[in-house]
């Protein structure tokens, strides 16, 4: 049986879905990945999102096909690594589980944790600006979805001043390497 493109697995997708399904997705980047253990959901009418005011050059890769990346650096620091849902809908990729490529990531991050919070991940696996509205189905960029459906932790996104009580983080249920603890709840699929 042929795999899909990840583009026409997740078509139609809206940004929380998405968010959902990629917990527990494989991500290759270049040689360097793992298992996806934390997500953050943004969507076209969401204060907090890029995509808010509509297009721009900066957030250009927010409104292209879904299944590409978008990439933006944060606060002038750290690059922040997103997979586009819906045009104006994204996803940020907030941790990983390192499985593929570690020693290159320990030379590139010098200390743990690896990928844990954005900026630590995408320095990990040398992310780069060029990689903004890149396709996940390629050998730099590759996105497998998991078959099973782990049990997920769910809560407020974390590091924005707007909308701050949407619960629209998801983390992997056990998982070590958050970015953040997730308050107390009942694990949910």
């Amino acid at each position: 049986m042929t795999r899909l493109p990840f583009a026409e697995q997740i078509s139609g997708l809206g940004a929380v879905d998405l968010a959902r399904r990629l917990v527990g997705a494989r991500l290759l980047v270049r040689g360097t990945g793992g298992t996806i253990i934390e997500t953050e959901a943004y969507g076209r009418d969401d204060p907090a999102s890029h995509s808010f005011r509509g297009p721009t050059a900066r957030n250009a890769a927010m409104f292209g096909p879904a299944g590409h990346a978008y990439v933006y650096r944060s606060y002038g620091i750290h690059l922040c690594f997103n997979v586009v849902a819906r045009p104006g809908e994204a996803v940020l990729i907030r941790a990983l589980a390192p499985t593929t490529g570690i020693d290159l990531m320990k030379m590139r991050r010098g200390s743990a944790p690896l990928c844990s919070g954005p900026g630590r991940l995408t320095q990990a696996l040398g992310i780069r600006p060029e990689d903004d509205g890149a396709p996940f189905d390629t050998t730099d960029l590759s996105i497998t979805l998991s078959a099973a459906r782990p049990d997920l932790l769910v809560g407020p996104r974390i590091g924005i001043s707007r909308a701050q009580d949407l619960p629209w983080r998801f983390g992997l249920a056990g998982a070590s390497g958050l970015s953040r603890p997730f308050p107390p709840q009942p694990i949910r699929q």
